[in-house]
């Protein structure tokens, strides 16, 4: 069995689980002046990690007890590691949610936990604001609404992009595919076709995440005659694919990529980034001097998280959280908490270019690009990047 098919069957194992698994639990966090138990479930080891958005809804959270917390009461903030493994993401939930009694969770990044767990919170009456929605279920769930874009839009845009405003032609697109994420993929690019008419020259969605070598990927891209590459993998298989194309001398390539690379480690990493990587951000540029992030980039360091994307997302999420858990009259329960995050109204920041409301799609990015031998992304543009704008 090979390495698609094997993950395949351990999901449908686990979702075979997650149906049969038991409702029930405490359905709230404590009574008066207890904490508020809140979870998130992350991949922070493994073949593709996202750890960064946890550290940041812990930070937002920190600093919300510091200054009294609500009306006393503090956030009790819960995070497991699910290993990129089905078994211990399936096991995660249910320890924060059945043993723990969250009331929500908040700020998660995982590889696979959505499309593992979504049927297990729609059980348990319990909503999740991931701070970076990855697989299909993060877009698929009523009980699950991520702060940031996602992967699959973020394609679209990147695609749109590259096609529109750069004018590429022969654009070719290479997936790393997790789980059952390849058919979203495909709506992805199919939209990408309906709005503008194009078609990608070559597709392979085969590459692996965490492989030690992309050079036979690279090459066989090259041979197919692509002059741009549209691809959607972490920072460390990025900076691999971007280095073997240097080896192979292909230094005319323009790089689609996915705000998932977007950092300065990256950019301090990459010297020679062929034609340009392009990347629709899809938080406000925080390499760009600005007020708009200067609450993010100052609790960020003084935690010492790292300036990324996924901190952006953790964070914003605990925000949105937070401006909802202060608005409820009553009890703080699992019930109150998710009729007041279905119910509320859009809250509007800078940081992104769709008002986040619980159930709504983020639709915007903004173009940047890292150029050959600067080191530093830059922005490209003076307004956000929309799909089918």
């Amino acid at each position: 069995m090979n390495k698609r098919a094997s993950g395949t069957a351990a999901l449908i194992a686990v979702a075979a689980l997650t149906l049969a698994g038991c409702a029930g639990g405490d359905e709230g966090s404590g009574g008066e002046g207890a904490p508020i138990v809140v979870g998130s479930v992350n991949t922070i080891s493994g073949p593709a990690t996202f750890p960064e958005a946890s550290l940041a809804a812990a930070a937002v959270f920190d600093a919300f007890n510091e200054a009294g917390g609500l009306d006393g009461r503090k956030i009790d903030y819960k995070t497991l590691d699910d290993k990129g493994d089905p078994a211990t993401a399936t096991a995660s939930a249910r320890e924060l949610v059945g043993s723990d009694g969250a009331v929500a969770l908040v700020g998660s990044a995982s590889l696979i936990e959505c499309e593992i767990n979504a049927k297990y919170y729609e059980q348990e009456g319990i909503l999740s604001m991931p701070g970076i929605g990855v697989d299909t279920g993060c877009f698929a769930s009523d009980n699950i609404s991520p702060a940031n874009v996602g992967p699959f839009n973020d394609m679209t845009l990147t695609l749109q992009y590259g096609s529109e405003v750069l004018g590429l032609d022969d654009i070719c697109i290479l997936l790393e595919i997790a789980g059952s994420t390849r058919p979203t993929y495909q709506a992805a690019i199919d939209k990408w076709t309906e709005i503008t008419g194009k078609e990608p020259k070559y597709v392979d969605d085969t590459v692996p995440y965490g492989a030690s070598d992309y050079t036979p990927y690279i090459v066989k891209a090259r041979d197919q005659g692509c002059k741009a590459l549209a691809i959607n993998p972490v920072e460390p298989d990025a900076i691999g694919q971007v280095k073997a194309a240097n080896a192979q001398g292909w230094d005319d390539v323009t790089w689609l990529y996915l705000t998932s690379v977007y950092s300065e480690n990256f950019a301090d990493a990459i010297d020679n980034a062929g034609a340009g990587i392009y990347v629709p951000a899809e938080f406000y540029p925080f390499t760009d001097d600005n007020e708009i992030n200067a609450d993010w980039r100052e609790l960020m360091e003084a935690n010492d998280i790292p300036l990324t994307s996924f901190s952006q997302g953790g964070y914003l999420a605990a925000k949105y959280f937070i401006e909802v858990l202060e608005g409820i009259d009553g009890d703080i329960t699992r019930e109150s908490v998710s009729e007041a995050l279905q119910s509320m109204e859009p809250i509007e920041n800078p940081m992104v270019g769709t008002p986040y409301a619980f159930g709504t799609q983020n639709t915007a990015g903004w173009p940047i690009i890292l150029k050959s031998g600067t080191n530093a992304w830059e922005k490209v543009a003076e307004d956000w990047l929309r799909i089918g704008e």
